[in-house]
């Protein structure tokens, strides 16, 4: 009698796990939900009161073009980029007493949209200061240095600052006071979120990081 029933049991069986596969491929390729840059412009500029969230304009200025050159401008910088570090906000890897708070009182969907808005606005160039470093910089971000097994930045962050989308930062015109903080960061352990970065600062002086971080100001 088993065996009698054995095949057609095994063939309903074997039906029900090609439905089950077929189903759950398909939610697998359901579209992630979109980010919303209506709602991530509405939260940059006016916060939340009710959470206790405080407007990033004020911060980081209109439409992501930070004027306090200690803020990052976030104009243009991509959105996955934008998301990762501040969700990184919320853990030990990046943490900071200003914007670590904030990260943890928005919501994983805030933090898209608030991307999604910066990702679309038009970054405002900056300017190199320093004549004195700017061949320094220049051969720093073209050609790395060799003798310290350090690479050309452009290889990763593209010869224009324009990085890479969901991989390498846009950088071109971002504040020298800002580059230069992050990558002592890195150097010195404060910022652990990239092993890449990590051990290309380890082998920066403070005078490469200065002349990298002018030379990225005058990028566009």
């Amino acid at each position: 009698m088993n065996r009698a029933f054995s095949p057609l049991l095994y063939s309903v069986f074997a039906a029900f796990l090609a439905v089950a596969s077929t189903a759950h491929a398909a939610d697998d390729k359901k579209a992630p939900v979109k980010a919303d840059p209506a709602k991530g412009e509405a939260l940059y500029t006016n916060g939340d009161s009710a959470r206790n969230i405080v407007a990033c304009v004020s911060c980081h200025g209109a439409a992501g073009n930070s004027t306090i050159t200690q803020n990052p401008k976030l104009a243009g910088q991509h959105e996955a980029y934008i998301a990762k570090q501040l969700l990184n906000f919320r853990t030990p890897d990046r943490n900071n007493p200003v914007m670590s708070p904030m990260a943890k009182a928005l919501s994983d969907e805030d933090i898209h949209n608030v991307a999604a808005f910066l990702a679309a606005q038009a970054p405002k160039p900056g300017a190199a200061k320093n004549k004195d470093t700017i061949d320094l910089g220049k051969h720093i971000w073209r050609a790395g240095i060799a003798a310290k097994n350090v690479p050309a930045c452009a290889g990763c962050h593209s010869p224009n600052g324009a990085g890479i989308p969901a991989q390498y930062p846009r950088l071109a015109g971002q504040h020298q006071d800002y580059t230069v903080a992050q990558l002592t960061n890195f150097r010195g352990g404060a910022r652990t979120n990239s092993v890449q970065m990590t051990t290309i600062s380890e082998r920066l002086s403070d005078k490469e990081i200065k002349a990298v971080a002018d030379y990225i100001a005058g990028l566009k």
